[in-house]
């Protein structure tokens, strides 16, 4: 069936997240902050981490506005890891950066979130 679509699919891109897929990728926010929050200990190391986290929040924006939901965020973490890794390797890169990619971006998420019109729910 090359060149045709099959009845009923959809490219993973363009499906709706789920609610479980939602609760995972929450708690996966939630552990980028805790491993950012203990990275305080060193302090120039957090303070790295969290200029890395504030330029990928910045592109966040960029990426998905100020008027959003929760679904739409985790949608857009989908395909995040592309343009994170391009912020912060253009302009905030560390020795070691792409270690911390992961972590950064999930932290950076994490503070978004709250911005959701459905934060609360």
């Amino acid at each position: 069936m090359a060149g045709s679509l099959l009845h009923g699919y959809r490219p993973l891109e363009s499906r709706p997240v789920s609610v479980d897929a939602l609760i995972l990728i929450r708690q996966e926010w939630d552990d980028g902050h805790r491993r950012l929050e203990a990275e305080r200990t060193d302090a120039l190391r957090y303070q790295t981490l969290v200029r890395q986290v504030e330029l990928v929040i910045d592109e966040l924006r960029k990426q998905v506005g100020q008027t959003f939901t929760l679904r739409e965020l985790a949608d857009a973490y989908r395909d995040a890891d592309r343009w994170a890794r391009a912020t912060v390797e253009e302009r905030a890169p560390s020795r070691g950066w792409p270690r911390d990619l992961s972590l950064v971006l999930a932290a950076a998420f994490y503070a978004y979130q709250r911005g959701a019109t459905d934060y609360l729910q």
